[in-house]
């Protein structure tokens, strides 16, 4: 990476990815996913995982028949996307056609302030001042002065906030009441997924975004209640064909959808961008704190993020 990044779950110097790639004998399809060792997956972990399915793809293990002989998670997402890149090769219809999507557009992404202290976070946040969003890594103690020093630091940038479940019961109403005299649009996890029954007993005016608690579409009707919105990442739903779900699913319940990501180079986030079209935010900014991304990575013009050339995925 190009500097340290902290989140309330720990300092990051690197990113580590795993890349899967098929192989027809004409063509090659490839996808990246992010292990998290929070959901207990390593990177070694999720490359044996995708070996481990060699037979079964020689035996013609296809995208749909994926779906059920993996469970979700980072290493179906790279296998998943995998399969949309080939499909797209093979047939020479772009990804977003072949899911039935209007072709991407650019969008604009949330910029990512990491977790400091108020007058660090401050010092950060104003040298990207010009983005039109940010996104703020929050910690629980103290993210009061945080929020007000950034807003500070940043009087016109739209901010929306994640507390990576650091929040409790005791310092909940005191850090909404912060996010709302600040203007933030849209706090991520809040509470533990444990914990996170409190949020139906409370009112608010700024929409709580389900991060942790969501994985893939079989914990959408969960949040019910609880939530106004829900983060939707490949990595935890195991692939572009899960996300979709989980998408027309949280629209259909009446949530907001984010389309976020995990630190990963323009490989990851090329699918997700399909996602992020008629999202509510988009957080796909990981590759921009990478010290060096892949050929024919992904376009940022500041905070504006271009479709993927079709040389790197889909």
């Amino acid at each position: 990476m190009v500097e340290p990044f902290t989140g309330a779950k720990g300092r990051s110097t690197e990113a580590v990815v795993v890349v899967a790639e098929l192989f027809d004998g004409t063509y090659r399809g490839r996808g990246e996913c992010t292990p998290d060792p929070r959901y207990d997956q390593t990177a070694e972990q999720a490359a044996a995982s995708i070996a481990a399915m060699r037979d079964a793809l020689r035996q013609g293990l296809d995208r749909i028949g994926l779906q059920s002989a993996m469970s979700a998670g980072a290493a179906r997402n790279a296998l998943d996307c995998a399969f949309w890149d080939l499909a797209a090769k093979q047939s020479g219809m772009p990804c977003h056609a072949l899911a039935g999507l209007a072709a991407p557009v650019p969008v604009v992404t949330a910029y990512t302030i990491g977790l400091g202290t108020p007058a660090t976070m401050a010092e950060t946040a104003r040298a990207a001042a010009a983005r039109p969003l940010l996104k703020i890594k929050l910690g629980g103690q103290g993210d009061p002065e945080r929020l007000r020093a950034i807003r500070l630091a940043t009087p016109n940038a739209e901010l929306i906030a994640d507390a990576n479940q650091s929040w409790n019961e005791s310092n909940l109403v005191e850090n909404l009441a912060a996010c709302a005299e600040t203007g933030v649009m849209l706090i991520e996890q809040p509470l533990p997924g444990a914990s996170d029954a409190l949020l139906a007993t409370i009112t608010r005016s700024i929409a709580i975004c389900a991060d942790e608690s969501v994985q893939d579409s079989t914990s959408v009707a969960r949040l019910a209640g609880k939530y106004d919105a829900v983060n939707v990442k490949l990595d935890k739903a195991g692939g572009l064909t899960e996300a979709l779900k989980v998408v027309a699913l949280a629209k259909r319940e009446g949530l907001s959808v984010m389309i976020g990501c995990r630190l990963g180079t323009s490989l990851a986030i090329a699918p997700a961008l399909l996602l992020a079209q008629n999202a509510r935010f988009a957080d796909l900014d990981g590759p921009l704190f990478l010290a060096a991304d892949r050929p024919n990575g992904l376009r940022y013009r500041g905070s504006l993020l271009y479709p993927a050339d079709r040389d790197l995925w889909g």
